[in-house]
């Protein structure tokens, strides 16, 4: 599936209602938008605690946000119809999807901000988890910046605790680079989350 590089009205409208959600319900606080490069592609690399970690990224930034979703979602009734219009493309988890990276790497290109987990999966007990090579990968060979991204609280949504989104520094990925510097540009991302 070749994903629609323009966003359409859904993507819009659900990013207003969440921001309005996450504002009014939970006294979300966010800082550091000036710190997300403009003008390039952009890999928006947070922290992974639950399914409102995409939106919560997207809603605060200028910029659209594009992420990948398990293609198991997009099968889903009424819900597969809504993620395919908001900036959502499938990836087959647990295995080498080439139609899935191609969309990554033409979102890159055309200066597309991309959503990546660093830890591949979402955090269980909401502390960080072990880095996965695949933002850092991605970001040597596309050439591209990584923001972290620090999210707090989305674990706690039923407890409606105050949520707060930090956007840090951006992160240069090396112009030369092995295998190794994969992983150890992932750890890197988490490492500055931890710091926010």
């Amino acid at each position: 599936m070749q994903i629609n590089q323009k966003s359409s009205f859904f993507y819009y409208l659900g990013r207003f209602l969440f921001k309005v959600m996450f504002v009014t319900l939970y006294r979300c606080k966010s800082e550091g938008q000036e710190n997300i490069p403009k003008d390039t592609g952009v890999i928006m690399a947070p922290n992974h605690m639950s399914f409102f970690d995409p939106p919560l990224t997207g809603c605060f930034m200028k910029q659209d946000l594009y992420f990948m979703g398990k293609q198991e979602l997009f099968s889903v009734p009424i819900l597969g119809f809504l993620i395919k219009r908001t900036n959502a493309f499938p990836v087959k988890r647990g295995m080498q999807d080439v139609a899935a990276f191609r969309n990554v790497f033409a979102l890159l290109e055309n200066k597309k901000a991309l959503l990546m987990f660093p830890e591949g999966t979402r955090s269980k007990d909401g502390k960080l988890g072990k880095a996965r090579a695949g933002v850092g990968m991605v970001a040597c060979n596309a050439q591209v910046p990584i923001v972290p991204v620090k999210i707090t609280n989305t674990n706690n949504m039923k407890r409606f605790k105050q949520l707060k989104i930090k956007y840090g520094k951006p992160i240069i990925p090396p112009k030369e680079y092995t295998k190794e510097n994969y992983l150890s540009l992932s750890e890197k991302i988490l490492s500055e989350i931890e710091k926010l």
